[in-house]
């Protein structure tokens, strides 16, 4: 039997896919504040879609992040749960890497950059290019770490060019050339992480939250 890859992720909104031979089904949610209701029964209701049990899954995808604490830690939990319940292998990959891979197609060539919503108005960002000899399905090479910054402290040659993400939708003035490419796509992912792993690449899970949670201990609050 082929493989049968379950993607999640949870770094922007909730996004759910199902490999279905070479294409995906694919399913998600909006709702913010929504991410823990949303992801098992997005799981189940696609792997019934298709006429498939958990059992049939043979591998699990997830979204690293970058992501706001909770919501991302959700999708990462939820996969490796899954994973440990069937005994199949878990992978990660780069949320950014993703929505990079999204936006080859509106950019074509040359550098672009990647810059999402990461709340207390700042984004979480990395820089791309767009490499025509690499495999259709892994074209953009990061060229930055994931960071978050405020988005004026970006530097401005960065913000001058190509953007996907959310980041021109919420500051428009600082991202003046938005690409169409708001959240990301859990079939992208799936075929992103397939790629690597057929280069002998391992993708280990590494939630990428860069910053500290918004809800902190006691004894984290007494000392701050």
């Amino acid at each position: 039997m082929s493989r049968v890859v379950l993607s999640i992720d949870t770094s922007t909104s909730v996004r759910v896919a199902v490999s279905a031979g070479a294409d995906w089904a694919q399913d998600g949610s909006d709702d913010p504040r929504g991410h823990t209701e949303a992801v098992a029964p997005l799981m189940r209701d696609l792997l019934a879609r298709l006429g498939l049990a958990p059992t049939d899954v043979t591998d699990v995808v997830v979204g690293n992040g970058p992501g706001p604490f909770t919501g991302l830690r959700v999708g990462i939990v939820s996969g490796l749960v899954f994973g440990h319940a069937m005994g199949i292998p878990v992978h990660g990959v780069c949320s950014l890497d993703v929505l990079a891979q999204q936006a080859v197609e509106h950019v074509r060539e040359g550098e672009f950059v990647v810059a999402t919503d990461a709340r207390r108005k700042e984004v979480y960002w990395a820089r791309y290019r767009v490499d025509p000899d690499r495999p259709e399905q892994d074209r953009a090479v990061r060229l930055t770490e994931p960071a978050v910054a405020r988005p004026a402290d970006v530097p401005e040659e960065v913000r001058g060019l190509p953007t996907a993400g959310r980041g021109p939708v919420l500051y428009p003035e600082l991202f003046p050339r938005p690409v169409a490419v708001l959240d990301v796509s859990a079939g992208v992912l799936g075929d992103l992480a397939l790629q690597r792993l057929s280069r002998g690449e391992t993708l280990p899970v590494e939630p990428l939250y860069l910053r500290r949670p918004d809800a902190l201990t006691t004894a984290e609050r007494a000392r701050a």
